[in-house]
């Protein structure tokens, strides 16, 4: 690469994944010579970027982390070398995921894009990768895992991975991990205990999630609920007149089909479970209570 405006730009995004590279990784990455690589990082450097080398056989680069970026100030060559290293990142995302489709649902629970960056490098790049993990329970622990593939449920992304540590295949919440780092070390992919990692992802999905017997009776016409229910819960049986009646199992959590019987909008009462009868009695309270006058 003879374009040094591009060539410092390269090197800038990669210097900001939170890792250390080798100054001949770079040079490498770069198609240069590792003098050129301390050339630009101290130009870099010049341009007020915190820059900051370790000593080593290799040495090592990163950018210092909490430090204040300076803007920049871009030409249009520079300008085309950013969307070209943007759409690579997108298509790096794309070959890292794959798509859940059935009826897995999430909360919706916001991921950071720079996160989801990281990892889907790890995976295209058969890097092994760092990172903290807070559980269900809130417990917090350090994960070092061979990152297998992104899988996206829609609503919620997961990570497939190998962990190390406890030497086992593992699923892990894309929203609840923090600080993932590549840590440069390479690995042979080993092979999954599944037909794919969607397939993996839902197997692990249906080992935590509980199953609900549902036995709902509707005061409405079959039809007018089956268009309001989701394809997963299955469709009512009308039992004459303007009622129908749902027995169905899903694999969903009581929060989740408490809201959907409630949005048919329409009569309907819960034989059982007997669990979701009391969800759906302190739910109606608390309803209740804020729809009612408030303190002052």
């Amino acid at each position: 690469m003879t374009d040094t405006p591009a060539r410092l730009l390269q090197l800038l995004s990669l210097l900001q994944t939170p890792r250390e590279w080798p100054g001949g990784e770079l040079a490498e990455r770069l198609a240069v010579s590792r003098r050129t690589v301390r050339r630009d990082v101290d130009r870099l450097r010049e341009l007020g970027y915190p820059v900051q080398a370790t000593l080593g056989a290799d040495g090592g680069y990163r950018l210092v982390a909490g430090k204040a970026m300076p803007p920049l100030v871009l030409d249009d060559e520079e300008a085309v070398a950013i969307a070209v290293g943007l759409r690579h990142r997108v298509a790096t995302l794309q070959a890292a995921t794959m798509p859940l489709t059935g009826p897995w649902r999430g909360d919706g629970a916001s991921v950071d894009p720079h996160t989801l960056t990281v990892m889907a490098s790890a995976v295209t790049g058969r890097e092994r990768l760092r990172f903290d993990y807070r559980k269900g329970d809130g417990s917090e622990s350090r994960r070092q895992v061979e990152p297998y593939r992104l899988v996206s449920t829609g609503r919620r992304w997961y990570l497939v991975a190998y962990d190390i540590e406890r030497e086992d295949w593992r699923t892990f919440r894309v929203d609840r991990v923090a600080a993932p780092f590549a840590t440069g070390s390479r690995f042979a992919p080993r092979e999954l205990p599944a037909q794919d990692a969607a397939e993996f992802v839902s197997r692990s999905l249906t080992r935590m999630q509980p199953e609900l017997d549902l036995d709902v009776t509707f005061e409405a016409p079959a039809d007018f609920v089956t268009a309001r229910l989701t394809p997963s819960m299955g469709a009512p049986v009308p039992l004459g007149g303007a009622r129908c009646r749902l027995r169905a199992r899903v694999t969903e959590s009581l929060e989740w089909v408490a809201i959907r019987l409630a949005l048919v909008d329409c009569e309907f009462a819960v034989a059982s479970p007997g669990a979701l009868t009391e969800y759906l009695a302190d739910l109606g309270s608390r309803l209740t209570r804020a729809a009612g006058p408030q303190p002052e």
